[in-house]
């Protein structure tokens, strides 16, 4: 096996190898623990690296093994897998450094790291995928793996947010396979394309594919909570804090909404699915999604809940610059890939650190937080700004370019979903960045303070990740005007797929 085909087999073995090792080790062995993971984080990092270099200079990345006759399994490191994938490993380095911290004195700690290792290694899969067959593979591991995550606590709740969580993925990687098997029997290839590979096919075919299409995304739209599809999501915040991190900015709803581009990009086409008449519903229904999580997201008094719901719509920013016909839309949907992830991961580590170090759950409770935590809730507030699109943040940047998306498309509607998307926004938000830091704090905390802990401190290891994720909040949106960071890759992507250009 030479270079090119073993880098990304070893991306993904420097996740699945940590874990198998893991899973042996007793409950004691925490600094082994650690190393294994902070190993395996900070390698996958370093390939990474150096596959997105490798890929700007021509280089290609793949690997392959027969399965059957006609049927592969295929890893590959494209621009569109390595968005995804460098996403992945920042992120997960920093969920490892918060879940080290968080989970210090829990039990079934080598259980908990041994599948939350599994788990993006599975991600890593979904990314690198390089045709359906492997991305369903992949898709329906991820399920399996974070199911123990989110069952962890093993209290009823959990366990019913666990069963939730099955019925609706597994439900959902039927009508994926559905979908891809008669995809096969159509064309006898599942390889994703630049420029998908359908387009050939004849007029008596097309019936069947807006089927088979219906199919893929109703199988996709499960894992990134497009509505009514959406209900496991609120249910699984059960889960611990860097469960819901992993969640909702690293591995299910990414994997989702990134299937979507797949689907759109590299199996269809963008040109073929406008002909089919296959955006403007997608984007409709994205827009809903919008609207409606928003909505739902303004009632929620836990914090985790109304985070969660706030996914639920932010997500869909993804879907929704997929369904505009154009490369602007699509550059405001792909970096909404990154941008979401690095402000809702931001917002569910403050919220870990609010319930670890004050035992603060809901809204109401959290008078006078930014005083108390001034270093998370700074974190927090930067991050919740950026949801609103405040200028200079990676959430503005998002709007720009799909509010300019749309009117290119000549979908002016879409700007006024935006429009209120922001407002809901604002409404959801800005009352909590009003208790945290206009309110008087309480005389008493929801934590129970003892005698040997009367001022509980939240570790470095809390602090650390969601101060450099709020960094790059702030980062993303000022780098933007120089073309430079995930703006430069989405559009190295977007000329690739419209324009066929090499680098």
């Amino acid at each position: 096996m030479n270079l090119s085909a073993l880098l990304p087999c070893l991306v993904v073995l420097g996740s699945l190898l940590p874990a198998i090792i893991i899973f042996k080790l007793p409950e004691k062995s925490v600094r082994i623990r650690t190393v294994l993971n902070l190993a395996g984080a900070t390698l996958k990092l370093v390939l990474v690296g150096w596959m997105l270099w490798g890929v700007t200079q021509g280089y290609s990345y793949e690997a392959r093994w027969v399965l059957l006759p006609g049927i592969e399994l295929v890893l590959r490191a494209d621009p569109l897998a390595l968005f995804f994938v460098t996403l992945s490993a920042c992120l997960w380095l920093l969920t490892t450094i918060y879940a080290i911290g968080y989970l210090e004195n829990e039990p079934h700690r080598s259980r908990f790291f041994g599948f939350f290792s599994l788990c993006v290694t599975a991600a890593i899969g979904v990314a690198m995928a390089g045709n359906l067959l492997t991305f369903l593979i992949f898709y329906e591991l991820l399920t399996l793996t974070t199911y123990p995550l989110v069952v962890h606590r093993g209290t009823e709740a959990a366990r019913k947010a666990g069963q939730t969580y099955l019925i609706y993925t597994l439900g959902g990687g039927s009508l994926m396979l559905l979908g891809t098997v008669w995809l096969y029997t159509l064309t006898g290839n599942l390889e994703f394309t630049e420029g998908g590979f359908l387009s050939g096919l004849g007029a008596e075919h097309h019936t069947s594919l807006v089927i088979i299409f219906i199919l893929l995304m109703i199988g996709l739209g499960v894992k990134a909570a497009l509505v009514p599809l959406h209900g496991w999501l609120p249910k699984a915040m059960v889960a611990p804090a860097p469960v819901s991190a992993l969640l909702h900015a690293v591995a299910v709803v990414k994997a989702g909404a990134f299937g979507i581009v797949r689907v759109v990009y590299e199996v269809f086409g963008i040109e073929f699915a406008q002909q089919l008449k296959l955006l403007l519903p997608l984007a409709i229904w994205a827009s809903i999604t919008i609207v409606w999580g928003s909505l739902l997201a303004v009632f929620q008094e836990d914090l985790k809940k109304r985070l969660a719901y706030s996914t639920v719509s932010q997500v869909s920013y993804i879907a929704l610059g997929t369904a505009l016909f154009g490369p602007v839309g699509t550059i405001g949907g792909l970096v909404h890939l990154v941008h979401q992830g690095v402000m809702k991961i931001t917002l569910f580590f403050s919220a870990g650190n609010y319930a670890e170090t004050l035992g603060v759950y809901k809204i109401r409770d959290m008078n006078g937080a930014g005083r108390r935590m001034p270093l998370t809730s700074i974190s927090f507030s930067i991050a919740a700004l950026g949801m609103m699109g405040a200028p200079l943040t990676a959430g503005a940047v998002t709007k720009y370019w799909l509010k300019n998306g749309a009117i290119a498309a000549q979908m002016d509607w879409v700007v006024w979903v935006l429009w209120i998307s922001t407002a809901l926004n604002a409404i959801y938000f800005l009352p909590i960045l009003w208790r945290l830091w206009l309110l008087p704090a309480p005389a008493q905390w929801p934590s129970k303070v003892t005698a040997k802990n009367p001022w509980p401190v939240t570790p470095w290891q809390l602090l650390l990740p969601p101060a450099l994720t709020a960094f790059a909040v702030v980062a993303f949106g000022i780098l933007a005007m120089y073309d430079v960071g995930p703006i430069a890759w989405a559009q190295f992507i977007t000329d690739r797929e419209y324009f066929n250009t090499e680098p």
